[in-house]
């Protein structure tokens, strides 16, 4: 089975060039999206293109554009690959890790392959923190258990190219929307184990937009679980998990509600304080009420940390 690999790319590194390499060394066709890098960048791009096959945007466009302009090229000229990968360009994946999801594509139709990093400690901590908070996000709108959510390594059978192409989304939140797709056709997900590479600790390398692009990422999460979704969210909790998860799940919403309440009350008498209370129609605060509003959210938060890191 022939297998192709998408990559699309933003002012890449150096170590693009040696990606492709390697890639090529496993036998696999790449397919690069300059995702309108800047021009001097064309002389990395045109060393690229005596190896692989290069698409350029004239302008950004987002990786979800990235990676559709790819898949409407392998369907109307590659349509003999069976397997289609898609990674990332900073070389935060390792290519035999992505010839492990291939495999696993090509001998899985109409599945979806996921590569799941381990985030120990070798991890950046903001990384860990964003990858739970997200996790544990998806999991409450959809009742889907994913343990990388935000992996950019992932491989399809080329049966579910169609499907991939009439998924909405730009950048990012591209990515995030094929799984909540998946999970609403009821496509199957496979996590396979691969090796967790950073950079450094800011992850540099990185293209992603911490508020813009997780606003829209949430977005399309939150969209998800309103209206009907939400019914079928909590009817799936109780048949699959039980009552008792179920019960466990209300009692935890209703927690939620209760700590926001507090903490917004809170935020109220410290406005008050701060702002002299010019607008505020609040009773000024005594010392100790204040010292209680502290404690309150100090409580809030170490609340927050339990319900994405704890339970």
């Amino acid at each position: 089975m022939e297998y192709i690999v998408i990559i699309p790319a933003l002012n890449p590194e150096p170590c693009l060039e040696k990606l492709v390499d390697r890639l090529w060394e496993l036998e696999n066709q790449v397919l690069i999206v300059d995702d309108g890098s800047g021009k001097e960048y064309r002389e990395r791009f045109q060393k690229l293109e005596k190896k692989c096959i290069v698409l350029h945007h004239k302008e950004n466009k987002g990786k979800g554009e990235a990676i559709k302009t790819a898949l409407q090229y392998i369907r109307s000229e590659l349509w003999e690959y069976g397997a289609i990968g898609v990674m990332d360009a900073d070389g935060q994946h390792l290519p035999e890790d992505m010839e492990k999801l291939l495999m696993r594509a090509g001998t899985n139709p109409r599945t979806r392959v996921l590569g799941t990093r381990i985030f120990d400690q070798s991890v950046p901590w903001k990384s860990r923190m964003g990858n739970q908070i997200t996790r544990k996000i998806f999991q409450m709108t959809t009742g889907a258990g994913i343990s990388d959510t935000q992996t950019g390594l992932r491989a399809f059978s080329s049966e579910l190219l169609d499907f991939l192409l009439e998924i909405p989304g730009e950048r990012y939140e591209y990515e995030m929307n094929v799984l909540i797709y998946c999970v609403k056709k009821k496509i199957p997900i496979i996590e396979v184990p691969i090796t967790t590479i950073y950079h450094d600790k800011g992850n540099s390398c990185s293209h992603f937009r911490k508020v813009r692009d997780s606003i829209r990422i949430y977005r399309k999460l939150f969209k998800f679980s309103s209206g009907l979704s939400s019914f079928c969210f909590a009817t799936g909790i109780v048949l699959c998990t039980g009552p008792e998860k179920f019960t466990q799940f209300i009692f935890q919403c209703f927690r939620f509600i209760v700590f926001l309440f507090l903490f917004i009350a809170s935020l109220g008498y410290w406005g008050a304080a701060i702002l002299n209370n010019p607008l505020l129609l609040l009773p000024k605060p005594s010392l100790v009420t204040l010292i209680l509003a502290a404690i309150i959210l100090l409580l809030c938060f170490i609340y927050i940390l339990t319900i994405f890191f704890i339970i």
